[in-house]
């Protein structure tokens, strides 16, 4: 029952969170598109490890983009307290999540091999 309601509530702080930074923080950093990976909050609900994406391929943009998020993050959490029905919302710890772009590193290297007709690499 708890695990069930954990997953439910990491999912509703995942849309809600996006939502906020997508359609009202007004920063004039966040021009690139970014996604929410995954939301795991700790069993009573003060902390909150939020997993995101910057998709960019300019270092600096990428850069700049989620320090915007990090910088917003007493907003999001004021704004998630308006909207969601829950007693306690957690405290914000922005991650940045590469393992995209590492899984696709990887997919390139794959890709880069190649093998004979007797199934031996050359």
């Amino acid at each position: 029952m708890k695990e069930k309601r954990e997953k439910r509530l990491n999912s509703e702080f995942r849309k809600e969170i996006y939502e906020i930074l997508k359609y009202k923080v007004k920063s004039p950093y966040l021009t690139e598109m970014f996604g929410i990976t995954e939301v795991v909050a700790t069993n009573d609900l003060k902390y909150a490890k939020v997993y995101v994406s910057v998709f960019s391929t300019d270092a600096e943009k990428k850069a700049r983009t989620f320090a915007a998020i990090c910088d917003s993050a007493k907003f999001v959490r004021s704004e998630m307290s308006k909207t969601m029905h829950i007693r306690t919302v957690p405290e914000l710890n922005f991650i940045l999540d590469n393992s995209e772009e590492y899984g696709q590193k990887i997919e390139n290297i794959l890709n880069t091999i190649t093998y004979s007709d007797d199934g031996e690499e050359r």
